[in-house]
């Protein structure tokens, strides 16, 4: 399909509540695999919908096992654990957080014919699946972390804790 432009921070539509996907059809067809090809292009793990001016609930995920999900107005059923990690965002370039995520999350959604489906995710997943989701209610991940960190600073610290290794 096509390439679309990121919608960068700042720009008001990140900001949005999303619409629910009511017709599946091939304009939701097209929307899925513009989020794909934009998403493969810019080397992410996942994209939502309002990423690229779109406010529809509809998501891209890339799994811990490399299975690309597209998530038709999902929804978080089910959630356990903690854990705390750096985040980024294609929306937030060349920033990072510390953000807090459940550490497994089940998801249930719809697929592009208009299927229900639930799935489950650990780690990434479940952190990629928030992250995602968050953006359909016109929140950011910077909105979560206590601070941004440039590239040269995440450098500086991995460094340090490298320095720090046995």
């Amino acid at each position: 399909m096509s390439v679309r432009t990121i919608i960068k921070r700042g720009d008001p539509v990140l900001e949005k509540k999303c619409h629910p996907v009511t017709q599946f059809d091939q304009k939701l067809w097209d929307l899925l695999d513009d989020l794909k090809d934009t998403l493969a292009q810019a080397n992410g793990v996942g994209l939502a919908a309002p990423q690229i001016g779109i406010l529809r609930r509809a998501v891209i995920v890339i799994t811990e096992d490399d299975e690309v999900l597209e998530l038709v107005n999902p929804e978080i059923i089910d959630q356990a654990g903690e854990q705390e990690g750096l985040e980024g965002c294609l929306s937030v370039p060349n920033l990072w957080g510390i953000v807090k995520r459940p550490e497994w999350v089940k998801v249930r959604a719809y697929d592009r014919n208009g299927n229900l489906f639930e799935r489950e995710g650990r780690g990434l997943t479940a952190r990629c699946f928030c992250h995602e989701l968050a953006h359909l209610e016109g929140q950011l991940y910077s909105q979560l972390c206590d601070r941004l960190y440039t590239n040269e600073e995440m450098e500086q610290m991995m460094e340090e804790e490298e320095d720090d290794l046995p």
